[in-house]
């Protein structure tokens, strides 16, 4: 379909040059015949649509001229809005009872209007290995290069992770004795480490003991981080 619009386009491109000269494009339809052409169209007609759409470019030209004069691109808006005329043509039913150039003219309007939202939206990209300077030896300085973050703050921030989840683990895979030792054994909570003889004078309980529990609770731990 649009193999026979970009030929179309073609042959009218000393049109869309002569933007200001709207007595060079086919005149209007009549509402009788226009009527017919889209009852046409409708069926599949691949000629009444495109003279649907010849008799009609004249209604782009004028949109173009009154709304964008100071456009510096208006041969590129009128392509556009050809666009947009072809999908008026495309979508539009005679049924309805609403009047054709109301409709397209809406349908023009907006194509355009996406085309410049999308150019802003681009205008607006920037890719983190564009160029932003050049250092003495000639090599390209990238946004990457400037925003890359320290060696270390991934890790810091694994850690910071790993921490919180221990913690979680801590208050509900332990029990309260081994929490307890695993707590003072490494000084978790504020506390300063202490040694297992210390622990075991503290709890009254003996070396080996501690040991054991802190064996049990860092296995637990480790199979469940």
């Amino acid at each position: 379909m649009f193999t026979g619009i970009i030929s179309m386009l073609s042959n009218f491109i000393h049109l869309i040059l002569g933007i200001g000269t709207a007595q060079n494009f086919p005149p209007p339809l009549s509402a009788a015949k226009e009527k017919e052409y889209f009852l046409l169209a409708e069926k599949g007609d691949e000629s009444a649509r495109q003279e649907l759409i010849l008799h009609n470019l004249r209604l782009v030209s004028h949109i173009v001229r009154k709304y964008y004069a100071s456009a510096k691109n208006q041969e590129d808006l009128v392509s556009i809005g050809t666009i947009g005329l072809i999908k008026a043509v495309d979508t539009f039913k005679v049924s309805g009872g609403a009047k054709f150039a109301t409709y397209a003219a809406r349908c023009i309007q907006n194509e355009i209007l996406m085309h410049f939202r999308s150019q802003k939206k681009l205008s607006c990209e920037v890719s983190l290995n564009d160029t932003i300077d050049v250092d003495r030896d000639g090599n390209p300085l990238t946004y990457i290069d400037v925003i890359s973050c320290d060696d270390t703050l991934a890790s810091d921030i694994e850690k910071k992770i790993n921490t919180a989840k221990a913690m979680k683990l801590l208050q509900t895979e332990l029990t309260a004795r081994e929490r307890k030792i695993i707590c003072m054994r490494y000084g978790i909570g504020g506390r300063k480490p202490m040694t297992q003889k210390q622990i075991a004078e503290t709890l009254n309980i003996s070396r080996s003991y501690v040991s054991r529990l802190e064996k049990t609770a860092l296995e637990k731990l480790r199979a469940h981080f």
